[in-house]
């Protein structure tokens, strides 16, 4: 379990004041209100509830929680459409504006970020009214409830050993026994024959569109020692050293991730490997032939441990990684960074910036090789942001030292 602070949370049931550890890997503060629901709780009531602010105890048979669940999300869903459908009908009865001109059409629309961030928000109200739905677990992860599972080792896998009770949201159980199933099965990768095994907590590679890329782009002249930052799974760690790298040292800085990919490389058969918990380079390492990095593709601030992967603040990590580069980066060496371009879509950042950032580090683009993501989202009309993920390209950016 990742060192945390350790809390607990009180309620009363039967004329009793209760305890438990508080388990909670969305981040979601401990419930102020608790109160203790069963198989007769209709599905209104339980939503109103979680809109209220209250979260419910389930005591009822495991399988109607879930069932409950699945209803409270089709109500928040519900809820959401009236709400755009809402907003439309009130643009819809504005006055009609006077004809723009050429320019103000053509121009980005301003609306796009707006659009980005309401999604965010919704996501994130979404998240805590489901999380508002407890389950109580004894010592060693174990469920008293009626027709439940047994979920012990799929929790230890996730949240480590515990010798005490606990509550816990059924979504964050969800999610350990959804990443339980990951670890058994996999997530294929096609391009390299391969399947890579996530663990709970470390974001899995099911787009991988950019594997093809790795694949085809030229390996430097020299390519004795690569460092892959921020390694994940250990994915591109994997490519690097299948592709022939002598040395490759991938670096994380989150311990699951880490384990993760000792699992993955072990799998594999590739000592060649070595792994390292670090924010962004190895320390004591020598210079590079080959620096890559996948960061975050989003500008934004992640709300839970599973979304770094995604939302990188201020794009702090890449351009911590861009910075860094060219002191840990060997003599003709090259520096991969792998980048979806949604964030120039989504208004988020410009291309402009990018390559400043870029320049600012003593870098300059030696070439760049392009593929178009195919994942259901960009396919999907009815996202109110298809334009910008219709449109995504996810690129590697080949660059090296300036004056080299």
């Amino acid at each position: 379990m990742l060192a945390t602070e350790i809390q607990y949370v009180q309620w009363h049931e039967n004329e009793t004041l209760r305890q438990a550890r508080w388990l909670s890997q969305s981040n979601h503060v401990p419930p102020a209100r608790i109160v203790v629901v069963d198989d007769k709780t209709t599905a209104d009531e339980a939503y109103r509830l979680a809109c209220a602010g209250t979260s419910m105890l389930w005591r009822g048979d495991f399988n109607n929680a879930r069932q409950l669940l699945q209803a409270i999300t089709r109500r928040i869903d519900r809820a959401n459409e009236r709400s755009e459908q809402r907003k439309i009908n009130k643009e819809a009865n504005k006055p009609a504006k006077s004809a723009k001109s050429t320019d103000e059409t053509l121009a980005p629309s301003k609306d796009i970020p707006n659009l980005f961030h309401q999604q965010r928000q919704v996501q994130s109200q979404r998240s805590r009214l489901l999380s508002r739905l407890l389950l109580e677990l004894d010592a060693g992860y174990v469920s008293q409830l009626r027709r439940a599972p047994d979920v012990s080792a799929a929790c230890t896998a996730a949240f480590g050993e515990l010798n005490e009770s606990c509550l816990i949201s059924f979504r964050d159980l969800q999610g350990a026994l959804g990443a339980a199933g990951w670890r058994v099965k996999g997530v294929a990768i096609e391009n390299l024959g391969l399947s890579i095994f996530p663990h709970y907590g470390v974001f899995a590679p099911t787009r991988h569109e950019y594997v093809q890329l790795l694949l085809d782009a030229p390996l430097p002249a020299s390519y004795d020692v690569a460092f892959d930052i921020g390694t994940g799974t250990g994915l591109l760690a994997i490519i690097l050293a299948q592709r022939g790298v002598k040395q490759v040292i991938a670096t994380d800085l989150n311990l699951r991730a880490l384990a993760c990919a000792s699992d993955n490389l072990t799998r594999l058969d590739l000592p060649a490997v070595q792994l390292q918990q670090a924010d962004l380079y190895p320390n004591d390492a020598p210079l590079a032939n080959l620096l890559v990095c996948n960061p975050p593709w989003l500008p934004a601030k992640p709300t839970s441990p599973l979304e770094f992967a995604v939302y990188d603040a201020n794009s702090t990590m890449l351009r911590g990684f861009l910075q860094g580069a060219k002191q840990h980066l060997a003599k003709q060496g090259e520096v991969w960074l792998i980048l979806s371009d949604l964030a120039e879509h989504l208004q988020l950042r410009s291309r402009d910036e990018l390559l400043g950032w870029f320049a600012n580090a003593g870098l300059e683009v030696k070439y760049r090789l392009d593929t178009q993501p195919k994942h259901g989202r960009s396919q999907d009309d009815t996202d109110p942001l298809f334009a910008a993920r219709n449109a995504e390209v996810t690129s590697l950016w080949c660059l090296v030292a300036v004056n080299t």
